[in-house]
């Protein structure tokens, strides 16, 4: 079934009827008279393909779970409306470009307008509001800018942890926690006392920034930063002479997607592209004149703040010589099945206030670049859908703000930039590496202009690349922007190809983002080639041998990428790790806190690995004890049988989060690739994939119909529609459709095509 309306679809405000031609792939291609009405169609066409999965983006960041899925959310309900931007002033209106607010109002108007024609005709109510028994929510256009919880982040958290690590165990042990780059000395802020510092600190922050579990299901995305590749190159290296450009950007897999491509036509504008299905434009794509991309660009945007109370009155903290009180503010959560619940959320000038621990009389508020105007993520894409040159693109996003990222930018004239840009704070007299006391000495002293960050145009080279990797310029003179930069394995491999790239087309672009290639594992086998164990069981040396034979290469069918990823991170790194704490008083206790404390990242970061293989070459009678041990062991609980295969235990699953309507899960699809490959595919400890390509798109600038995408798992988040889940098999494979951009290549492979209408009369709301 389609979740496209059969007959006469219209939006009461819009200003002449809106043409949509809706392609065999779901692509929903949009053309109005004008970026009014064009963006009206695209909140009513979103809200056709993924209403479901918008009312629960804005019940979870507006706090309102409970009143439809009852008191076990209140919690959650109370953590989200702290991170709610609460101020109305002119800095946040003029933030996103000329039009953006008239932009939110008519993608609102076109969302409501959709509800509307759900409350007439029931059909087109999508069924989970069926199977819960609530309707969705009416949109305001500026609770699309309010809502601040699904940008990327997670500095606080590793505040915390460093903070924990340091006071229990010390920096050697915090420096195989986590990769520091630059790897500096760390400095205790004056005046932190670790002591008070906990992990439930965070409850609160964690609550308001994790998908939303339903029935046990996470539906939605999580805000952690979880990385992205791009690539632009010029067309002194492609077949053409015309530039490339080439993204893949990495989330969580929920279903339905995470990114919706769309195409919106009018006179202001021509651009197709993926946003996000609860946002107005596009922000990876193209307009027919440039080519945008982004990846993440890792800063720190958090700060941790710990006040002592007033030990008279908890409800001030100190403040320079004397005290300041938190502002309070009453709030009412509707529970469903339940009477109403009233609580407090409090503020402080840095912030909400997440945790007050009575025990010590401290408090904990957080200061995030995401709460300051104009910081709603992905907005200041639209600033740039006008952009007729990579000039103009750079001047679009000087004043982009969140999430900070690596902009890649090619035009019709052959230039090609990249540009990293986000809202960092500059911090005077400390690096952001820990939290900081409260009571002023630890204060923002504004952020670093776009004219500070650096900017390449038209490298000597012919291509750029980014990959959340330590990118900054090796004559770099400010403060650290982070020290939470991802491994740059992706990027050395991109690298490695881009390099000695030459004539250059598309398919050499697919190939690069569907590469398995993994660096680590060349590394390791190096090693364990010059340092073969002796002496192994019968199994531990098949498994050998089988890896020593191995290309590296962690495709779905590969028996030694299976062998070697478990081995490598189940029973090697362990082993590792123990050796690398032997002269910590209690190694086990070291290690235990080590392992439980990169809960977010289950596949663990593999610098670390070989940076302790490397001082272990040292001491090869130990590496070579190591090394064996690791093999037997990993022989001995193979789990699987001897001709196992990666996707055999390796897999992506797309599961609805109403398990009550298990139908709408989709089967398991076999995966390649590892945290380490171009392709990525983080996993869980159920060697389930929980990272990947959410979207991926290559263009040619310049002859845009034979630009290329692909979007996982399908186009609709409707269960009955036919466009549910049809681009999984092309995603799994490596395959690719064509973004169709022109009019005659839009009608070749037009399936539906309807005319939205200005109002009709005698409609009454719902």
């Amino acid at each position: 079934m389609s979740s496209y309306p059969l007959s006469s679809p219209s939006i009461p405000t819009l200003e002449a009827p809106v043409t949509v031609r809706v392609d065999c792939w779901g692509i929903s291609h949009i053309e109005a008279a004008s970026s009014r009405d064009v963006f009206r169609a695209q909140g009513w066409v979103h809200a056709a393909d993924r209403l479901f999965q918008m009312d629960l983006w804005l019940r979870k960041g507006l706090g309102r779970l409970a009143e439809v899925f009852g008191e076990g959310f209140v919690k959650r309900d109370r953590a989200a409306r702290l991170f709610v931007y609460r101020q109305s002033d002119e800095a946040e209106r003029n933030a996103y470009g000329k039009n953006a607010m008239e932009a939110l109002e008519c993608f609102a108007e076109g969302v409501n307008a959709y509800i509307i024609a759900t409350s007439e005709d029931d059909t087109l109510l999508p069924p989970e509001f069926h199977h819960a028994g609530y309707r969705p929510l009416r949109w305001i256009p500026e609770d699309i800018s309010r809502i601040r919880s699904h940008g990327l982040f997670d500095n606080v958290i590793q505040e915390v942890d460093r903070a924990v690590t340091l006071r229990d165990f010390g920096e050697p042990v915090e420096n195989l926690r986590r990769v520091r780059q630059p790897l500096l000395p760390l400095s205790l802020p004056e005046g932190l006392d670790l002591s008070s510092i906990r992990p439930e600190i965070l409850e609160d922050y964690l609550l308001a920034t994790s998908p939303v579990v339903i029935d046990g299901v996470p539906a939605l995305t999580s805000a952690r930063s979880e990385g992205s590749n791009n690539w632009v190159i010029s067309g002194s290296r492609t077949a053409t002479g015309r530039p490339i450009l080439a993204n893949d950007p990495h989330r969580s897999l929920p279903l339905p997607a995470l990114r919706y491509i769309v195409h919106l036509k009018c006179p202001e504008f021509d651009a197709i592209g993926a946003g996000e299905p609860v946002l107005p434009g596009i922000s990876i794509g193209h307009n027919g004149r440039v080519a945008f991309g982004l990846t993440i660009f890792p800063t720190d945007q958090e700060d941790l703040y710990v006040y002592d109370l007033d030990p008279n009155d908890s409800g001030r903290y100190r403040w320079q010589d004397g005290w300041a009180g938190f502002e309070v503010v009453q709030e009412t959560i509707n529970v469903r099945d339940g009477e109403p619940v009233t609580t407090k959320i409090m503020f402080s000038k840095h912030g909400p206030v997440l945790f007050v621990d009575e025990e010590t009389n401290r408090a904990f508020a957080l200061r995030a670049a995401w709460l300051e105007p104009g910081a709603a993520p992905y907005l200041g894409s639209l600033r740039y859908l006008t952009a007729t040159s990579v000039e103009e693109f750079l001047s679009a996003v000087d004043s982009w703000a969140l999430p900070s990222v690596n902009h890649v930018v090619a035009d019709d004239s052959g230039n090609i930039a990249w540009a990293p840009r986000g809202l960092i704070p500059r911090r005077p007299n400390w690096d952001g590496t820990l939290p900081v006391p409260g009571d002023g000495r630890y204060e923002w002293d504004g952020f670093l202009d776009s004219s500070e960050l650096p900017t390449t145009i038209n490298p000597q080279d012919g291509w750029l690349a980014s990959a959340n990797q330590f990118n900054l310029p090796a004559d770099w003179s400010l403060a650290p922007v982070t020290t939470e930069w991802l491994a740059s394995f992706r990027h050395q491999r991109i690298a490695q190809e881009l390099e000695h790239a030459s004539q250059w087309g598309l398919q050499e672009n697919a190939k690069l983002q569907n590469d398995v290639i993994s660096l680590p594992a060349k590394s390791v086998l190096a090693v364990l080639r010059e340092h073969q164990p002796m002496d192994l069981t019968h199994s531990a040396k098949a498994a050998l041998g089988c890896m020593l034979d191995w290309d590296c290469s962690m495709g779905d069918d590969s028996e030694a990428a299976a062998r070697f990823e478990l081995w490598f991170r189940e029973h090697l790194r362990p082993l590792l790790l123990q050796w690398a704490l032997k002269d910590q008083p209690d190694p086990a206790v070291a290690a235990a806190h080590i392992e439980q404390i990169r809960r977010e990242d289950l596949t663990g970061d593999a610098r670390i690995d070989l940076l302790l293989l490397g001082k272990l070459e040292a001491e090869p009678q130990v590496l070579c004890t190591i090394l064996t041990k690791s093999l037997e062991a990993s022989a001995e609980h193979w789990p699987c049988g001897e001709q196992t295969r990666w996707g055999d235990i390796h897999t992506a699953r797309f599961s609805h989060p109403m398990r009550g309507e298990a139908e709408w899960s989709l089967p398991p699809v076999r995966k390649s690739g590892s945290p380490d490959t171009v392709n990525v595919s983080a996993r869980d400890k159920n060697n389930v994939q929980t990272v990947g390509a959410s979207f991926r798109v290559i263009c040619d600038v310049g002859e845009w119909d034979n630009s290329i995408a692909v979007n996982t798992p399908g186009q609709s988040g409707d269960p009955r529609s036919g466009h549910y889940s049809d681009l999984t098999p092309l995603w799994a494979s490596g395959q690719y459709f064509q973004l169709a951009y022109s009019r005659e290549a839009v009608a070749r492979l037009a399936d539906t095509h309807y005319i939205i209408e200005p109002l009709v009369q005698n409609r009454t709301p719902a």
